[in-house]
């Protein structure tokens, strides 16, 4: 009898399980195309998210955007995540992810880009300075033929300890990689789903999303937006963060520049050094023969010359750089199978592919 009703509540239970699956299934299929999926990493700021939901809402609802909210709670010490958790009981389209500790903003970002729906993915800050009313211009401006929209805070509500090593550091990102944007650091950016499949963030690089999918061949600008005061909490960032910035401006312009060829970087620095190296054992090898061969007086000992030194360090230091290279290239060519080193933006079939396929529907 025991094992009649286990078996009965074993089917019954399967039974219940299949039709929540469906009634799910066709709820997602019923469901219009998600447009917009707005990613907000957040460390420590209870104060400001009802606020920042509601003002998404009302715009995105105003403007006829169907949308998503993912809030990515960064090992918050405060309400945070029980703020995130009551939004989204209130409304279904606010969803979190919460990680057991603090892991940087681009892993933030990471996690949200993969749990994202929408179309369209836009990053924005957690403490109100970025503006959701915004919102409807980055989309229309996407919309005309952009893959990237950087925001670009013109009026800049800071003070100036950030905002001239701000404009030293745009000027110097242009100047290395090509791209010329007033704010690389702004957070409020929008960029077509497509862009997140195709360059990978991780340590601080979230500030170059721009900067790597620019180097991936997408289209990006800039659009000037309202930047708002903060209003509860404080900035989570000190002076270290340019120093960090100026490292990741190294390593993004050794990745988009050398990152499939890094022979090219590390075998020119060494075929120049071993250059000089050999130009100074040269011209040491010739005054030895002027003195020992010749007989030419007046030159000195080469034993006793600082360029001696110099020329074997020249021509060691070289060696070792070429070495590097062909490590390097070893690491790409056998880490690198499965990334792709061109990105295609729209494919071309045939017209009799086509009509097959149109007929075989």
């Amino acid at each position: 009898m025991f094992r009649f009703r286990f078996a009965r509540l074993t089917e019954d239970s399967l039974r219940n399980s299949l039709f929540e699956a469906s009634r799910e299934a066709a709820r997602l299929l019923r469901r219009p195309p998600m447009k917009l999926s707005v990613i907000v990493p957040l460390f420590n700021e209870e104060e400001s998210l009802l606020e920042l939901c509601r003002e998404i809402i009302d715009t995105c609802d105003k403007n006829d955007i169907s949308f998503e909210v993912i809030f990515i709670d960064d090992g918050s010490t405060d309400s945070s995540w029980i703020v995130v958790k009551e939004a989204g009981r209130i409304d279904d389209r606010i969803s979190g992810i919460r990680f057991r500790r603090n892991f940087g903003k681009a892993a933030a970002l990471t996690a949200g880009m993969r749990a994202a729906d929408g179309d369209y993915i836009m990053m924005m800050d957690a403490d109100l300075q970025d503006d959701p009313s915004e919102i409807p211009k980055f989309i229309a401006k996407l919309e005309d033929g952009f893959d990237v929209v950087n925001g670009w805070k013109q009026r800049r509500l800071d003070p100036w300890h950030k905002t001239k090593p701000s404009k030293v550091f745009n000027w110097m990102v242009g100047r290395l990689t090509g791209l010329v944007l007033h704010d690389h650091n702004c957070g409020l950016k929008l960029f077509r789903r497509e862009v997140t499949h195709e360059i990978r963030i991780y340590g601080e690089l979230h500030r170059f999303i721009p900067v790597l999918a620019h180097a991936r061949g997408f289209k990006v600008t800039e659009l000037s937006v309202n930047h708002r005061e903060r209003q509860f909490g404080h900035s989570k960032y000190g002076m270290k963060r340019f120093l960090r910035g100026f490292l990741d401006l190294c390593t993004v312009k050794f990745l988009t520049g050398y990152g499939q060829r890094p022979q090219h970087l590390m075998g020119g620095i060494g075929l120049t050094l071993f250059g000089l190296g050999g130009v100074g054992m040269t011209w040491l090898a010739m005054t030895w023969l002027r003195t020992n061969v010749f007989g030419v007086t007046g030159l000195g000992d080469i034993g006793g010359r600082p360029l001696l030194a110099y020329s074997i360090a020249s021509l060691l230091l070289g060696a070792q750089a070429i070495s590097l290279g062909f490590v390097a290239e070893l690491l790409v060519s056998y880490t690198g199978k499965d990334l792709d080193t061109y990105s295609i933006s729209e494919r071309a079939e045939p017209h009799s592919k086509s009509e097959a396929e149109s007929v075989a529907v």
